[in-house]
């Protein structure tokens, strides 16, 4: 049994929309196409919030043209020099891309997807029209969301996308779940402005970095992207938390995101602030911190440049375990 329902009212969020199939139920905001809330049987896979709430930072978030920082918000690409609005001041970067906090458009709904559009106009700093659409999907194994880029100018275009998601293992606190996170590699990145410095194996400090044998998460602190994946034999690399109880929760994508961010959730305020540890993200992503700068850098970052008229379009799922 499924169903759908969508309000004519704005939200704070944005347009909502709740798909219900096979025991999982998502809320998604329209601003930023955001995956607002997402339950397996009632129970929690990821940090939710509330439909009238601004979206806490980029919680849920798609991000789009870009995920995670372009350094200083200055790259290079075609010849030329871009420079980008400092969207994260107290680093001097530009954060997670130019549609995380647009108002999508809702293009399509039946019982258990949606459809969201949204266009990246040609700008200062980004002198390309870029149509991005994303489709979320419940089923029998989760979640799946969808992005499809297609470049509508007469240049290529750089580009990268992810998701923002915060998992949720289960009721007790991050500190006692277990991950597993399969990556043979870890980049490594200034302490105060998260800068990209080089790539190093994970055993470089493996009680913070190494979990390519499941275990609990204790009290690290870990803003890091991981590369070098270990994949199953059709291509797909999965990050799992469990908690003590025995519940769990999974993401899933193939060879099409290179990347996965990973962070604990601390919050410069430490304990007591809303939002403090209280759940994993896990970011797949289709390239690497500052990826426009490719050129910077002796490892390869993933960036994408979409040709004129073509799409480029990935994805991930999100399931219960």
């Amino acid at each position: 049994m499924t169903d759908v329902a969508v309000s004519v009212t704005t939200a704070v969020s944005g347009t909502p929309v709740v798909l219900r199939a096979h025991g999982y139920e998502a809320a998604i905001a329209s601003v930023g196409a955001s995956l607002r809330s997402l339950t397996h049987e009632g129970r929690d896979l990821v940090v939710p919030f509330a439909a009238d709430e601004v979206r806490p930072a980029f919680r849920g978030a798609t991000l789009a043209p870009w995920p995670n920082r372009v350094v200083d918000g200055v790259y290079r690409f075609g010849g030329d020099e871009h420079r980008l609005a400092l969207t994260e001041p107290n680093r001097g970067h530009a954060l997670h891309g130019l549609l995380g906090w647009a108002d999508w458009s809702i293009v399509q709904v039946d019982e258990a997807s949606v459809t969201l559009s949204a266009t990246v106009p040609a700008q200062v700093g980004y002198p390309w029209w870029v149509e991005v659409s994303t489709t979320y999907r419940l089923n029998a194994d989760g979640l799946t969301q969808t992005v499809r880029a297609t470049n509508l100018s007469d240049t290529p275009a750089p580009w990268g996308t992810g998701p923002h998601p915060y998992l949720v293992a289960g009721s007790g606190d991050l500190d006692s779940w277990t991950l597993h996170l399969p990556a043979d590699t870890v980049l490594e990145v200034t302490p105060d402005r998260l800068a990209p410095v080089a790539v190093a194996s994970v055993t470089v400090d493996a009680e913070r970095f190494d979990f390519r044998e499941p275990r609990v998460l204790g009290a690290v602190e870990i803003d890091h992207a991981y590369t070098d994946l270990i994949r199953d034999a059709d291509g797909r690399a999965t990050v799992t938390l469990s908690d003590p109880s025995g519940t769990g929760v999974a993401m899933t994508w193939d060879a099409g995101c290179p990347w996965v961010q990973i962070h604990t959730a601390d919050l410069p305020a430490g304990p007591g602030t809303p939002g403090h540890r209280a759940g994993l993200a896990v970011e797949p992503m289709t390239c690497a911190p500052d990826a426009f700068n490719d050129d910077a850098y002796a490892f390869a970052t993933g960036l994408i440049a979409v040709a004129p008229g073509e799409s480029h379009e990935v994805g991930w799922t999100i399931s219960a375990r």
